[in-house]
């Protein structure tokens, strides 16, 4: 099993929502990083611009081609031609999306820059990133789930 920080904007993770998140699609400039997705692989959702992790889904096949326009980009060519058929794991209300920010620190990947530049870690629209990361991430976001639950019923 892989884990992966999809980096893409607010928009594009509403549209997954909005579709029951039976797809998402990825850049065509990554066509080789889609293309190594199993079954089973897990995608944190890393929010641009307002720097939140929103959720996470799992990857229920193989990636393929698709260029049906469902994705929206600031390039008019760019489509997210590279796509997975997908199933929400935990989904978060906007308003307990995860700072990055805090988390930034305390994740092995970002180490890899320098602590005045984790950003770094963020660009680019896929990362393979550590278990260990994803399990921080997901514990984090499983309990805010919980919460919300026992709180609404």
């Amino acid at each position: 099993m892989s884990y992966w920080i999809v980096v893409g904007s607010a928009e594009n993770f509403q549209i997954a929502i909005d579709r029951g998140f039976d797809l998402f699609g990825f850049k065509s400039t990554r066509r080789g990083m889609a293309g190594k997705m199993q079954p089973g692989d897990r995608l944190i959702f890393y929010l641009t611009g307002i720097m939140k992790f929103g959720g996470i889904a799992s990857v229920t096949s193989e990636s393929f081609e698709d260029h049906a326009p469902i994705f929206k980009s600031k390039k008019p060519s760019e489509d997210y031609p590279f796509r997975v058929q997908t199933k929400a794991e935990i989904v978060l209300d906007e308003e307990d999306w995860l700072d990055v920010q805090e988390w930034a620190p305390r994740l092995e990947y970002t180490k890899k820059w320098p602590p005045e530049h984790w950003r770094l870690a963020f660009q680019g629209n896929l990362r393979q990133i550590p278990e260990a990361d994803y399990k921080l991430i997901e514990k984090e976001m499983r309990a805010l789930a919980k919460k919300k639950a026992k709180a609404t019923a």
